[in-house]
């Protein structure tokens, strides 16, 4: 039986009758506000032009660029494996193999803007670090793709954040259909709810980490006692761990994402409160679907003294929410050994690149990334943990 496909913009999404559904819901109130203001509103550092793509009873957000090759990596692959790559060579704490490897981004960098590497379509792009994915069977799959193609003929296709553990039908069938699997970074899975996940090490360090609340004077607060007043600061304490710390090529979710995001509850927004002053001094924000849960916004104050552990508090209510719920934590990258010591394994994450409708040029980038990843990144992942 043939899908039906139909593409939305913000000139046509009156026109989408949203599904009467969890997830059609979740997408409206989601991207209608996406679709009525431009996206920097509510992120700054993301130029992009937003679709809906609607198939079946599903609705997937998709994005479409040309080069922009200043975004965010959550739409920019040249960020992505480039500028982004770069800023974390750092981690691998040797300078020859710093210096190396910075050369061979320097030169993959030219030739990848020669192919014209951001003209790209994101499909399934909710504009955060991690993408879930609803079920989709292989002839929605197939069908959807076809559909992009036409739609979108000079354009790579791409579904970033797949990884074997919670995406492999998927990555086999698209496989079949001629995708190449182009690792991304390694991430980090958890299932606090199954005991075979967590040893008696891990079970004792994160219950020494939740235990720093009570030495503190912290309290973990969820959503109902937040307040819009509240915002600003929780988009400062964001800023400063995963933009101040880590890297601005990270998506800067501002205020008025925050506010999106609580008001709507497209994340459920937890904090950790200090009980003498009332100040919040760190937040957590997490969606789930289909039993995978993750965790776009994370962050605390850094200017704090590192001895209050700050980080380990907060990954410790996390892990106790996806016990509760009985979810699988998918966590991101990044803290690996933190991240390991409490029970999580790792996995390797691809996008998916579909590129052979396009000529030689245009898929020479993906190619050469697809090759040199597959054959140096990896193994350097596993190596040194991150």
């Amino acid at each position: 039986m043939t899908s039906k496909l139909r593409l939305f913009d913000s000139g046509s999404i009156g026109q989408l009758e949203w599904p009467e559904t969890p997830d059609g819901s979740y997408a409206k109130q989601y991207l209608l506000p996406l679709l009525r203001q431009p996206v920097e509103t509510f992120v700054p550092n993301l130029s992009t032009a937003l679709h809906v793509l609607q198939l079946n009873d599903k609705v997937l957000p998709v994005t479409v660029n040309e080069t922009e090759y200043d975004n965010s990596y959550v739409c920019s692959p040249y960020t992505h494996y480039v500028s982004y790559a770069k800023q974390e060579l750092y981690l691998l704490n040797s300078r020859p193999t710093e210096l190396a490897l910075r050369g061979l981004l320097n030169v993959m960098g030219w030739l990848l803007k020669g192919s014209g590497f951001n003209r790209a379509v994101h499909v399934n792009n909710w504009l955060l670090s991690t993408n879930l994915y609803p079920e989709l069977s292989d002839e929605e799959m197939e069908d959807a793709v076809r559909f992009l193609l036409r739609s979108f003929p000079q354009h790579t296709l791409i579904f970033r954040s797949l990884n074997r553990t919670t995406n492999a039908s998927m990555m086999e069938a698209m496989e079949k259909m001629g995708f190449r699997m182009v690792p991304s970074r390694q991430v980090y899975l958890l299932k606090p709810s199954d005991d075979a996940w967590m040893n008696a090490k891990a079970r004792w360090l994160l219950k020494r980490d939740y235990g720093l609340l009570n030495k503190h004077g912290y309290e973990a607060i969820g959503p109902e006692e937040l307040t819009d007043a509240d915002m600003p600061r929780l988009a400062d304490l964001y800023r400063a761990l995963y933009l101040d710390k880590y890297s601005y090529h990270n998506p800067q979710f501002g205020t008025n994402f925050f506010k999106l995001a609580w008001k709507k509850g497209l994340l459920e927004l937890h904090a950790l409160r200090h009980k003498p002053t009332g100040r919040l001094d760190a937040v957590l924000g997490f969606f789930c679907r289909n039993g995978v849960m993750t965790t776009p916004i994370f962050g605390y104050d850094t200017s704090l003294p590192q001895e209050l552990g700050l980080y380990r508090m907060l990954s410790s209510v996390l892990i106790g929410i996806a016990r509760t719920n009985g979810h699988l934590l998918h966590e991101s990258s990044g803290a690996a050994q933190f991240k390991r010591n409490r029970g999580a394994v790792a996995d390797i994450e691809y996008s998916a690149v579909y590129d052979r409708h396009l000529p030689f040029r245009r898929r020479s980038g993906w190619m050469l990334l697809h090759k040199t990843l597959n054959g140096i990144g990896i193994p350097l992942m596993k190596k040194y943990k991150f």
